[in-house]
């Protein structure tokens, strides 16, 4: 089958709630489109993510329960699972700072100051965003960024609560980037966030420090799998021009 475009396949992808158990879809595939999945955006590139891809029968029941039996879950061929890992941010950290200094090195008579400017970034700013200690320093660093931005611009967002919202909005890129790479190639998904988050961690075996963003169920849709016409609001109402 020929795959889709983007257009298309945004067009083709509905929330599909009931699965068609005649038809299977393709394991390599689905780990393929996962692996398009990582091309996605993510905040100072930090990847904070990890993909759990369930294609056991049993697991699946198993996981299926702990979504509170869904259809979506309950039908689906295959599950993946989008893990939030702000745990791994300093190893995450270490790994952009060897890509730069490797990137770097290849580049010939640089300007060590211009050197020196491409590491603050992640030598400074990103542990300071990321590095807390039980919300003392979160609390420290809002009331500093709250006066330095009396005076100037100055990004705000440097909680303990925001930067597991900035954790959780690059894995929602990356799962949406996966639902429209399987809609690419006309399987069907549906994200879920109805589950017990600590169940479903002790499905996947994980450590209790991640954060579940969400599960997808992945298959062929059922002539009854998609619950009524496709609603938006109107543009009118969410599109505005400055």
């Amino acid at each position: 089958m020929q795959e889709k475009s983007v257009s298309q396949a945004l067009n083709f992808r509905r929330s599909v709630r009931v699965y068609d158990s005649g038809k299977s879809i393709d394991i390599v595939k689905v780990k393929k489109c996962i692996t398009q999945a990582t091309l996605a955006p993510s905040s100072s590139n930090m990847q904070l993510w990890e993909f759990h891809h369930v294609i056991s029968k049993n697991k699946i029941q198993q996981i299926a329960k702990s979504c509170f039996n869904q259809p979506a879950a309950k039908t689906a061929e295959q599950l993946v699972i989008v893990v939030v890992r702000r745990d791994l941010w300093r190893k995450r950290l270490v790994s952009n700072i060897n890509n730069i200094k490797l990137s770097l090195s290849k580049i010939q008579n640089l300007d060590p100051i211009k050197k020196k400017k491409a590491l603050q970034y992640y030598e400074k700013l990103v542990p300071m965003i990321y590095s807390d200690f039980f919300g003392i320093k979160g609390f420290l660093k809002k009331i500093y960024v709250k006066m330095i931005g009396l005076y100037k611009p100055m990004y705000q967002e440097v909680g303990n609560s925001d930067v597991r919202v900035i954790a959780h909005k690059s894995a929602a890129l990356a799962a949406q980037s996966f639902m429209v790479s399987m809609a690419g190639i006309g399987d069907d998904t549906c994200p879920m966030e109805g589950f017990d988050s600590n169940r479903v961690k002790k499905d996947l075996n994980i450590s209790s420090k991640t954060e579940i963003s969400m599960v997808i169920g992945c298959g062929i849709r059922n002539k009854d799998g998609i619950y009524g016409e496709r609603f938006r609001v109107s543009i009118d109402e969410t599109y505005h021009i400055h």
